[in-house]
């Protein structure tokens, strides 16, 4: 397995990294022992999480997926290991988790002491904003017309990361869910004051979202601040199984349509099976050509795939050992320009 710098940091991660939302909700603690058995067997060295998971997002399941890796970690030798997660943002659907739900001194401080107590670390080599404090573009909006009345904090965030390094409890930090402003903001505020930056950005990234491509590449590579592309599968639409009558009921598109709008609808179906249909083609199952056409990006530090059982992570994982043709690629890209970002 590849291993990567994590953004500018000397952090090396592989290039796959093990997303673990799935425990606690289809997925059970054994299962999740497993999977990252599995996973640290074959090459994989990342994982990440959030305070929030499972997904989705229940107050019966929140936590659950911490405490599940904090079982398996306390059996590993940690320095083998490296662990990401989230603190949650503002939300009116998840206040239950903290009240208030914002990124205030305090908030992060709790935040991260219950992460750490559900880990069964002291420390964590990476800490993520899950998304903007303020009003952005996120999971299948695509545009804002209102700013909102946010007040711009962003100088004692990025004081507080600073001060989490410093004091060993994160080794280093990182955004999710942001945009080229929010993103070059920060980086400005910390060049003034001499702060560390953050080394990554987790965002959604696929062949039926490529946003990240418009700004943030840019961004990316001439900053050294790197993609972890979360839901490079589309939330399963792109691994054909949907459109090869393969799917079960259990199948997270079935079980939880009404949770992932952003992947739904007939339109959206039909521009998968194009892709489905050109791997097909070319020899890939849709599963290798979507992942490996993610994993090549050279804006990535790693792409965080997910599974439900052992088949699926391990064609998940092999998908690192694929590389797609240079005729397949012209016409993924042709697909692109006719359909572009059907799942923003």
């Amino acid at each position: 397995m590849e291993l990567r710098n994590l953004g500018h940091s000397d952090i090396k991660v592989s290039k796959i990294c093990l997303g673990t939302m799935t425990f606690g909700e289809q997925n059970t603690e054994q299962d999740a022992h497993d999977q990252l058995d599995y996973a640290f067997a074959n090459g994989v060295n990342f994982i990440d999480t959030a305070e929030l998971y499972a997904i989705p997002i229940k107050k019966e399941t929140y936590t659950l997926t911490e405490q599940y890796i904090g079982t398996w970690l306390k059996n590993q030798k940690r320095e083998n290991v490296i662990l990401a997660s989230k603190i949650a943002g503002p939300s009116a659907n998840i206040s239950w988790i903290r009240n208030p739900l914002n990124f205030s001194n305090e908030s992060i401080d709790v935040a991260l002491e219950g992460s750490l107590k559900r880990l069964k670390t002291d420390y964590l080599d990476l800490y993520q904003l899950h998304w903007p404090e303020r009003n952005t573009p996120r999971f299948g909006i695509r545009g804002i017309n209102d700013i909102g009345n946010w007040e711009n904090n962003l100088k004692q965030i990025v004081t507080k990361m600073d001060s989490l390094v410093k004091s060993g409890k994160i080794r280093t930090w990182g955004l999710s869910n942001e945009t080229p402003w929010g993103t070059m903001r920060i980086l400005q505020i910390c060049e003034v004051h001499n702060l560390i930056k953050p080394v990554s950005i987790q965002n959604a990234y696929s062949l039926m979202n490529r946003v990240y491509e418009y700004g943030m590449a840019e961004v990316s590579l001439r900053e050294n601040i790197q993609l972890l592309a979360y839901s490079p599968l589309a939330m399963g639409l792109l691994t054909g199984k949907y459109h090869l009558n393969k799917d079960k009921a259990s199948d997270r598109m079935n079980q939880f349509n009404w949770y992932v709008g952003r992947y739904t609808g007939e339109h959206r179906f039909n521009i998968a099976r194009k892709y489905v249909d050109l791997a097909l083609k070319y020899n890939y199952t849709p599963t290798q050509m979507a992942l490996s056409f993610v994993n090549e990006r050279s804006y990535l530090s790693s792409n965080i795939i997910g599974a439900t059982d052992l088949v699926q992570l391990k064609e998940n994982i092999d998908s690192a050992n694929i590389k797609i043709s240079d005729e397949c690629m012209l016409e993924i890209d042709k697909i692109h320009q006719l359909y572009p970002n059907p799942c923003p």
